[in-house]
C-alpha cells in the first residue's frame, strides 16, 4: 500500500487516507483480503497522529471497504457491490429530491460536481 498525504493541503488528512486506500482497493492495487498496517505504524510512516489514520480506518469500515477483526488486524472486503449499490440508492434519492424542488438536471449536476470537489 502505497499512500502519501499533504499534511497542509485543503483536503483533511484522514480523507487523503480514506479516499486513497478506497480508490486503491476498488482497482485492486489491495487485493481483497489484505491487511493493513496498524493504526500507530501508519500513522509513524506517515508522521500523522494515531487518531487521524484511526479515523481514515473507522470511516473506512463504515463504508465497508475494511473489516475490523479485533487483535488480528483491518483487512480490504469486497466491498464493491455494496458500495455500489450505496451510491445507486442515494443518487436515486438525490434524483427525486431535485425533481420535487424543481431544480434542473444542469443545476443538480453542478451541485454534484461541486460536492464531489469538481
Amino acid at each position: 500500500m502505497i499512500v502519501t498525504v499533504v499534511p497542509d493541503g485543503p483536503v483533511p488528512p484522514f480523507e487523503q487516507l480514506r479516499t486513497q486506500i478506497t480508490d486503491q482497493a476498488r482497482t485492486g492495487v489491495l487485493a481483497v483480503g489484505t491487511r493493513l498496517p496498524t493504526v500507530r505504524a501508519l500513522a509513524g510512516e506517515l508522521g500523522l497522529a494515531p487518531n487521524t489514520v484511526a479515523r481514515a480506518y473507522r470511516e473506512l469500515e463504515q463504508d465497508g471497504v475494511v473489516e475490523t477483526r479485533g487483535r488480528n488486524g483491518t483487512f480490504v472486503t469486497a466491498f464493491g457491490d455494496a458500495a455500489q449499490r450505496r451510491v445507486q440508492v442515494a443518487a436515486a434519492a438525490f434524483a427525486d429530491t431535485v425533481r420535487r424542488a424543481g431544480v434542473t438536471r444542469d443545476e443538480a449536476l453542478r451541485l454534484v460536481a461541486a460536492a464531489l470537489g469538481d
